[in-house]
């Protein structure tokens, strides 16, 4: 477990990859349709980070279609990265809302913890917690992963949340928060 919290708190890179794509839109719901805010959410990421020197890798930058190995095999080209794959929620439960990061390993819980942390403390919504998930992409991956999912689009409150380019700026800026809180 040190070894790897020590591993994770040294990363030079940070793989950005934006959900869905292409001819998978991912869910759809109120209005809003979850690959196109997972891809404005991850340029918005993409831009903060590097503003911070940060070396950033994206998966894609247009709404084009990557299989789950090519993104993990996109991540596992670099050295001293993180991975942090960016989507958000629905369930069929409109009542059910809120902020959750993903992880699978141990260095991925600290950086899941720090990122959701950040968001809890600088967004509005639920936080429903760090939860442990056998993911394709967070296995196939072999640095530090998490997936973020930024909130739950067939939740009104939520999509009209997210729907607002503050609101996606806002989350940018807090994920970025935790990311940098990982390296200290």
């Amino acid at each position: 477990l040190c070894h790897a919290q020590v591993w994770a708190l040294s990363f030079s890179t940070v793989v950005i990859d934006a959900g869905h794509g292409g001819k998978d839109g991912g869910c759809v719901h109120n209005g809003l349709i979850e690959k196109k805010l997972c891809l404005d959410l991850a340029l918005r990421l993409e831009r903060l980070l590097k503003a911070k020197g940060l070396k950033v890798v994206m998966t894609r930058r247009t709404d084009t279609f990557v299989d789950l190995d090519d993104r993990a095999a996109i991540a596992n080209r670099q050295r001293n990265a993180i991975f942090v794959s960016i989507h958000f929620n629905a369930t069929r439960d409109r009542s059910v809302s809120g902020m959750e990061v993903f992880y699978r390993s141990a260095s991925g819980k600290a950086v899941a913890s720090k990122i959701l942390r950040s968001m809890d403390l600088n967004l509005k919504g639920r936080n429903r917690g760090v939860i442990y998930q056998d993911l394709k992409v967070l296995r196939a991956t072999r640095a530090t992963a998490v997936l973020v999912e930024g909130g739950y689009l067939s939740n009104k409150t939520d999509a009209s949340r997210c729907a607002t380019i503050a609101h996606r700026e806002e989350m940018a800026k807090a994920i970025v928060k935790g990311i940098l809180a990982s390296r200290s």
